[in-house]
């Protein structure tokens, strides 16, 4: 490695990216993520979110072939394989996955604690979902934290932090609005689609705003804003509920059926969309020529970054 990136990642406290909803874009950022911040010796990796936020998938885009042992399209049946690691074995992976929320269903919490830690100790690296349900007994962070919620949250943690907790506590209180807008969002592109003839094979470019969402278009649309929000608006006051379709990339919101590479992130129904509405113009953008339709949910939040960091008081 680099001596250059040992340093960046020797000084990193953390970095702060867009949560994309689409499973593809997901990817591309995790492996972003793992290009910059992931160093060969960093064993012990502590994924937190909640579910439906997209830890499958990111833990994908970070780890490509990474087997995971439970997920969103189903669970593996046999014992996680990080239990039968010896390092006798000369076969034996280098990298496991194992998610603390499933397994402590079936086992107890010192059990996967003592695997978790013979295989770091023995230079495995180990990929942990939930961290933050087994770090108090653990007896150490991980190397590298990453939490996911409206945003992704990467860091390095000291003696000093950040710990689990500062994390989880962000991505709980920002997930909302992910689920929000990614809903907010297909609703519009569904309606852009029926009413306004943009289909899905149109040249829609879709990216993240805080709070909301960005739908580029080459040219400028023909479209009254005020007209598309009432649309919108009148599918989140129907209150429809808004559910994948297992085994395919589609939802289904009330009668409508959208294409979603993200089904699971999403609000149960419409009507839990707070504060919808469309910025009343489309904004060029100068380096592409693009024109952005932006759509804002929620209201302004302090989601707690401030407090990330916990230093210990040190008396003179």
């Amino acid at each position: 490695m680099d001596p250059r990136q040992l340093s960046r990642l020797d000084t990193l406290i953390y970095a702060v990216y867009y949560a994309p909803r689409g499973r593809y874009r997901l990817y591309m950022v995790a492996s972003e993520i793992a290009r910059r911040y992931l160093a060969p010796t960093d064993y012990l990796i502590g994924i937190i979110g909640e579910e439906g936020s997209g830890k499958s998938t990111l833990i994908r885009g970070l780890f490509p072939g990474l087997e995971l042992t439970n997920e969103d399209e189903g669970i593996n049946i046999r014992r996680a394989p990080l239990y039968s690691f010896s390092p006798e074995d000369y076969f034996s992976g280098h990298t496991f996955h194992i998610d603390v929320r499933h397994e402590l269903a079936f086992m107890q919490k010192y059990k996967i604690k003592e695997a978790i830690r013979q295989a770091i100790e023995h230079k495995r690296r180990v990929v942990v979902e939930h961290f933050d349900l087994i770090y108090d007994i653990l007896g150490c962070n991980a190397q590298v934290l990453i939490g996911i919620g409206e945003e992704i949250i990467v860091a390095r943690p000291t003696v000093f932090g950040p710990y689990p907790q500062n994390i989880k506590t962000i991505v709980d209180r920002t997930i909302k609005y992910r689920l929000m807008a990614h809903s907010a969002e297909d609703i519009t592109t569904a309606i852009l689609e029926r009413d306004y003839g943009y289909k899905s094979s149109s040249p829609l470019i879709h990216s993240d705003v805080r709070h909301g969402f960005v739908i580029n278009f080459q040219e400028r649309p023909n479209i009254d804003l005020d007209e598309l929000e009432n649309k919108v608006l009148e599918v989140i006051k129907a209150d429809v509920p808004i559910v994948s379709v297992p085994g395919e990339d589609v939802i289904q919101v009330g009668e409508m059926k959208i294409y979603c590479t993200g089904p699971r992130t999403h609000v149960d129904r419409s009507g839990q969309i707070e504060n919808f509405r469309l910025l009343k113009e489309f904004r060029l953008n100068p380096l592409t020529n693009d024109y952005m339709l932006i759509g804002m949910v929620g209201h302004k939040t302090i989601a707690g970054f401030e407090d990330i960091i916990e230093y210990m008081d040190i008396e003179d």
